[in-house]
């Protein structure tokens, strides 16, 4: 038989399809899912509230999201086919909602929810470092640049502005980039903690590859950036390189 779309709001059939659409899962009469399938959504959310996400494997994890998304399927296949494809959580929820679309299975609702989970992990990581003095709340603000930016498929640059308390009053973006290169202006960075009358800066980018070692055009664009700002009386804390299970601090190393 033809089994129509996962997503479908139409009034539900006797047969639901499975993530990859190749099998159907037969409906109960009155339109639910088997009790097996109710029952294994039970035991997870039970475990889930039970004992903490840490217990739980990232696919269980992943399921607990799509839940909502999917509510009338199994969603264990897709969990393990988006893992499949992106390598873990993190990189599921940070995925762009392309290569996420590209996904067998994967529809407008599933994408919407995961970019939700994905933006209330970044508001409160934020949360713990905006408007606070960021010096002594420094593993806050690596808690923050690695939830929004380690497991990102292309290079972004992010520019922390601090006032003469060090206390954070602007963190943004200042350009987007491919998966080993991103646009960096110093002119524009020093105009614009002009702008906030700021007087202070962390410069902040990622490595998709991984490793935060920096090239010769981050040493470059660093040195750049730094004479921009102390001509104007404006200091650079630090920059940082963040990769997917760690950073490099330009000032630690010695860079600056």
């Amino acid at each position: 038989m033809t089994c129509p779309r996962a997503f479908s709001e139409a009034p539900l059939p006797l047969f639901a399809c499975d993530a990859d659409e190749a099998a159907a899962v037969p409906m109960a009469p009155t339109g639910r899912l088997p009790s097996y399938i109710q029952d294994h959504r039970k035991r997870l959310r039970t475990r889930f509230m039970e004992g903490g996400a840490a217990a739980m494997p990232d696919y269980e994890l992943l399921e607990l999201v799509l839940f909502r998304a999917i509510p009338r399927q199994d969603v264990k296949p897709l969990a393990r086919r988006l893992l499949e494809v992106f390598g873990d959580f993190n990189r599921v929820l940070s995925a762009p909602p392309h290569r996420l679309a590209e996904v067998q299975g994967v529809g407008d609702a599933v994408v919407q929810e995961l970019k939700i989970v994905e933006a209330a992990a970044q508001r409160m990581a934020r949360a713990r470092v905006l408007n606070r003095q960021v010096l002594s709340s420094w593993d806050a603000l690596l808690d923050y640049c690695h939830t929004t930016m380690a497991h990102r498929e292309t290079e972004q640059f992010r520019v922390l502005y601090l006032d003469r308390k060090n206390v954070l009053i602007a963190d943004e973006e200042q350009g987007r980039g491919t998966v080993d290169h991103v646009p960096v202006y110093p002119r524009e960075v020093v105009k614009r903690a002009l702008e906030l009358n700021a007087s202070a800066l962390i410069l902040v980018h990622n490595h998709p590859s991984g490793d935060p070692t920096p090239s010769e055009a981050d040493m470059a664009m660093t040195g750049q950036v730094q004479d921009a700002a102390q001509v104007l009386g404006i200091v650079l804390h630090d920059h940082l390189i963040i990769g997917k299970s760690r950073e490099l601090s330009f000032r630690a190393s010695g860079y600056l």
